[in-house]
């Protein structure tokens, strides 16, 4: 169903009040019809009134029961549905030829409200014409019609209704337009934002995981053996324990922060504590990157690190770090096994939400298998 489209008869979400002014509007409204109800009920006494008794209330019962159904089916935003459109000025126009025929002139009433309709229910320039033509036709009839009367009233009242209702049927549907286009767009923005904590949630957590993950079984095999060891992995354990909590309720937050220095001394430690040797930068050969580039390097550094300790059985690390690129390399398997057997390099959703943060900043992230080993590798030209 399209996101234009409501059920027919019940009134929109959130707009029940505005939804029952616009019903009691239209109810009043329909007091005009008075002077045709009553010429039919002075001529109770012969079948022509009572047919036109039956012709007038027919009439309102079909433009209420079509203003009600438009109402409900958010007429601001859309046309209503092509065959209830032209089943119901059909019915209008027929309807009010009946009470021209039963009650004579004062029938003509019936004509600036299917000039009404014309124009609620079909958009562009043939709710006009139609409009237009039922308004001359009436009008000519008044000329033609022996004994009629020459009504330029009722011209200037059906031209004056059809104007009034098409300004405002395109205010509102123009309205309409633009709280669907707010309504995308925040669901847009409530995505990117789901997404952004999805992929920073992932990064900090699969991170500091694996680091404790590795210090547990490091101090559980030195425990027996070097127990003044063990209790210093232990307190490393605690200590990166609680710096994940902290990283966690940051993220939750929204004020997610890291930083290059802070990510090369946890690589170091990661790195160290699965026996992997490291060549890695001295902090002080930094400087030359870009603020804007420094995050997403950290941020490369630390899923390229988790990546070769979980899966790449390498025996050395490597990080190099200039001005507009950063690159982790390692001497293991050659292909990152994250996603099962036969995993590509660039499966897992660290790689794509690190390929995201890249592409903000006008950055390219590639991976490439060496021999022996994997690169990952995030540049900006």
């Amino acid at each position: 169903m399209s996101r234009y489209r409501r059920p027919f008869g019940s009134p929109p979400d959130g707009e029940g009040r505005p939804w029952q002014r616009g019903g009691l509007f239209a109810t009043v409204w329909i007091l005009f019809l008075l002077q045709p109800l009553g010429a039919a009920w002075q001529r109770r006494d012969s079948l022509g009134g009572w047919v036109g008794l039956v012709a007038v209330l027919a009439f309102a019962a079909v433009y209420l029961r079509f203003f009600y159904a438009v109402r409900s089916g958010r007429w601001t935003a859309r046309t209503p549905d092509s065959r209830l459109a032209a089943t119901t000025v059909t019915l209008e126009i027929a309807l009010g030829v009946v009470m021209c025929l039963s009650v004579g002139q004062t029938g003509t009433a019936a004509a600036v409200y299917t000039c009404v309709t014309a124009i609620m229910a079909f958009e562009g320039r043939l709710g006009i014409v139609l409009a237009g033509t039922i308004a001359v036709t009436t009008f000519a009839a008044t000329v033609l019609v022996p004994g009629w009367s020459v009504d330029a009233g009722l011209l200037v009242a059906m031209l004056a209704a059809s104007m009034a209702i098409w300004g405002i049927t395109r205010m509102l549907r123009a309205n309409a337009e633009l709280q669907l286009a707010t309504n995308d767009n925040q669901r847009l923005a409530l995505s990117e934002h789901r997404n952004r904590f999805a992929r920073d949630l992932h990064d900090v957590v699969g991170h500091s995981l694996t680091v404790i993950a590795l210090k547990a079984e490091l101090a559980r095999r030195l425990v027996d053996t070097d127990r003044d060891r063990a209790i210093a992995e232990l307190d490393d354990l605690e200590r990166l324990s609680r710096e994940a909590l902290d990283d966690v309720r940051r993220a939750v937050e929204g004020y997610r922060e890291i930083s290059l220095t802070g990510e090369l001394a946890r690589a170091r430690l990661a790195l160290q504590a699965a026996g992997i040797e490291t060549d890695l930068p001295e902090p002080a050969h930094l400087g030359t990157v870009p603020d804007d580039l420094a995050e997403l390097f950290a941020w490369t550094l630390r899923e390229g690190v988790t990546n070769v300790v979980r899966h790449s059985d390498a025996r050395r690390c490597t990080v190099t770090v200039r001005s507009t690129s950063l690159r982790v390399a390692d001497d293991g398997r050659g292909v990152l096994d994250v996603g099962g057997a036969g995993a590509s390099p660039t499966s897992g959703s660290g790689l794509a939400g690190l390929s995201d943060r890249a592409a903000a900043v006008g950055a390219m992230l590639s991976t490439r298998a060496l021999s022996p080993g994997f690169c990952l590798e995030v540049s900006r030209p």
